[in-house]
């Protein structure tokens, strides 16, 4: 697939900040409003973003209202969503995406967002940028934060990660896909299913037992989701759990564990995900990965 890239962002482009999940902190999109207006953006909130319904920031139509029209919006360039938790998955299929193709901008978010980037992704081949949101960066390290920075002006790098016993060496190319864990897996028989044929798979994922993790990767193993890839990268695995009788592996040996017959190159430890520096990523854009033994490993975007 040959990736859409949407256009790097310009000095006083318009950001729409709108949530497509659950209900936002005032202080947290005011926080984050001064930094984005400091880089040099201008903000657009959207007009059902401090609604309330329930968990959700509005109801399922207000909710894709704020993220249609900042799709249709000519003026805006990119969508930030002010943070997960749960409910883009109940507005997805509305989603305009004839008006994201005819002009595509960036999508910014992560862990609930992981069902709209594997949706536009599939539908129209379009780039998204997997980073923080607002409701995170007031934790963020500055590292997390300026990844977002270059993703927004298009700038390309290389990402060094840490090693890992459990790394498994070798080189490979392809886009990088995915997100977080469970809501890969709540894709699962949708019109969002991802086709990770040749792709690098990213995976992560918080507040997990340790047997829902086996039972997730068992049932991306059991699609044929895992022996298609060329690659993958594992982000954090924040804050597993285990029950009273212990499953016997964490949650890295039970990734290992389940990819160990496929042999392509496996990296763990890639700083993104549920933690402070959960640095930026561009979803659907081709990379190359190599990982050697007893070494950093390197990711680098094409």
């Amino acid at each position: 697939m040959n990736t859409v890239i949407p256009p790097k962002l310009e000095a006083n482009d318009t950001i729409a900040l709108i949530s497509t999940a659950r209900k936002t902190d005032h202080a947290n999109i005011a926080y984050a409003t001064k930094l984005i207006q400091k880089w040099g953006y201008r903000i657009l909130e959207g007009k059902n973003l401090y609604k309330e319904d329930h968990q959700f920031a509005g109801t399922d139509a207000e909710r894709l209202q704020d993220l249609n029209d900042a799709i249709r919006n000519p003026d805006v360039k990119a969508i930030l969503l002010a943070r997960g938790g749960y409910g883009t998955a109940r507005i997805v299929d509305g989603v305009d995406l004839k008006a994201l193709h005819n002009q595509p901008k960036w999508i910014i978010g992560y862990s609930d967002i992981t069902v709209l980037h594997n949706h536009i992704y599939k539908h129209i081949g379009m780039a998204s940028l997997h980073a923080t949101m607002p409701l995170n960066f007031q934790d963020n390290t500055p590292q997390a934060l300026h990844s977002l920075q270059d993703g927004l002006k298009g700038i390309s790098h290389e990402t060094e990660i840490m090693h890992h016993r459990l790394n498994v060496a070798g080189e490979a190319t392809g886009e990088l896909i995915g997100g977080n864990l469970s809501v890969i897996c709540s894709m699962m028989g949708s019109s969002t299913q991802m086709d990770t044929k040749g792709c690098i798979l990213f995976i992560e994922d918080v507040d997990e037992y340790l047997y829902h993790m086996d039972r997730m990767m068992v049932c991306l193993k059991r699609a044929g989701m895992l022996s298609a890839i060329s690659g993958m990268v594992v982000g954090s695995l924040t804050n597993m759990r285990d029950n009273q009788i212990p499953f016997g592996m964490n949650a890295d040996e039970i990734i290992a564990n389940n990819v160990a017959e496929y042999g392509y190159p496996v990296c763990f430890n890639y700083p993104s995900g549920h933690i402070s520096d959960n640095r930026a990523w561009i979803h659907g854009k081709k990379v190359r990965l190599t990982v050697k033994h007893g070494q950093p490993s390197l990711l680098i975007h094409n």
